[in-house]
């Protein structure tokens, strides 16, 4: 007769799922519905019926290493069929909300990013910031008063010095990146205690992933929930197209300029500050802009409009979505406002641009942003062992 076990419940678990949208766990009477109709659900590895009831007993230090919670893409075919109503996806995206708060290095901004009442302290962080880079970095006319107030050109660098922003860019990414690293590895390590032996190398599965990941094959196999996929895909791509041409300005203006100040004279930028159009660079980055302002307000659409369909209700979920719409929206703006010489309105849309941008990438560990990486680990995972 096999030993019996004491099962000791995360009540805190229990109710921090709850709050983040996982409210009907309890309705669960584990009726596998839910992984009969998902698509996403391989044959071996049948999701979300074990991840409701270790849920539904608080057995956290299951569901921290359990890589199913990662391999859901809310379809919300299972929250569909449900005939208790238990909203299976909703749990599932409370536990990711959790795991950013339990993998969170230092933990303090994990329950920050969390927290609706940290939310304008969060943003006062960077406004407080970027205002004493203009106070202590922005040029001064012979008066000694700002230049840009006393300017009618709309030049972002008499606002903001471009130095100062790239300062605090790099340095304070390089700062979050390793934060960010540590929960990561964590998670990995999570990962891995489920032990099960590797069938393909992890470069293998790595590139498999991304092949993946930048088809967004596993959308397509979703049921009541695939017109999302088309608003996920003009997002996830228009915020690669912002990247690309981040990283070209910082490549081919910014390095060759700051080399050159060290000396290396004869290294000049590729191309000079403002770009306009049509350098490609610039329609690079409009038509990634505009993929940003759509995509996210799509998905803000359709959960506003039909929420029970769509599902990952949250706050984490809606936090995220918005901070990048007003990225995207603000990044726009400041484009478009300088052809209507309105200098003192150009320069309140970009300082909250600036914000919103440092918002983004500096709080990204905490926030639904780092589900692109630790969903990318279970994937690879799944793969690397066959899980999937």
């Amino acid at each position: 007769m096999a030993a019996g076990r004491l099962v000791e419940p995360d009540l805190d678990f229990i109710r921090e799922v709850k709050k983040a949208g996982g409210s009907n766990v309890k309705k669960c009477f584990q009726c596998a519905t839910c992984s009969a109709v998902c698509n996403q659900s391989p044959e071996g590895n049948p999701f979300p019926r074990k991840e409701m009831i270790l849920t539904g007993w608080g057995l956290t230090e299951k569901l921290v290493i359990d890589p199913n919670v990662w391999l859901c893409y809310q379809c919300n075919d299972c929250t569909t069929y449900c005939p208790r109503g238990a909203r299976p996806g909703d749990v599932l995206a409370a536990i990711r909300s959790y795991m950013y708060k339990k993998m969170a290095f230092p933990s303090f901004m994990g329950k920050a990013l969390a927290s609706p009442k940290a939310l304008p302290l969060l943003f006062l962080v960077p406004v407080i910031i970027l205002a004493a880079c203009i106070i202590l970095f922005a040029p001064r006319g012979e008066s000694g008063g700002f230049l840009f107030m006393q300017s009618s050109l709309i030049d972002y660098n008499y606002f903001l010095p471009h130095s100062s922003v790239d300062a605090l860019f790099v340095f304070g990414n390089i700062m979050i990146f390793i934060f960010a690293a540590i929960g990561f590895v964590r998670f990995w390590r999570f990962l891995n205690r489920n032990g099960g032996d590797s069938e393909i190398p992890i470069l293998r599965a790595f590139l498999l992933t991304i092949k993946e990941i930048f088809y967004h094959s596993k959308f397509s196999n979703c049921g009541v929930n695939r017109a999302r996929a088309v608003a996920h895909f003009i997002l996830f791509y228009g915020f690669i197209g912002a990247m690309i041409t981040t990283g070209a300005v910082f490549i081919f203006i910014f390095i060759p300029h700051y080399l050159s100040l060290l000396g290396l004279e004869g290294l000049h930028s590729f191309f000079e500050l403002p770009i306009n159009l049509p350098h490609p660079v610039k329609i690079i980055g409009g038509l990634s802009g505009l993929a940003l302002v759509v995509g996210t307000f799509l998905l803000i659409f359709r959960r506003s409009t039909n929420r029970d369909q769509v599902g990952a209700n949250g706050y984490t979920d809606y936090l995220f979505l918005y901070i990048l719409f007003f990225t995207g929206l603000s990044g726009m703006l400041s484009w478009l406002i300088r052809y209507f010489d309105t200098p003192g309105v150009a320069y309140i849309i970009y300082f909250l641009h600036m914000v919103f941008v440092f918002s983004l990438l500096w709080y990204m560990p905490y926030s639904k942003f780092a589900h692109m990486i630790y969903r990318t680990l279970a994937i690879v995972y799944a793969k690397m062992t066959g899980r999937d």
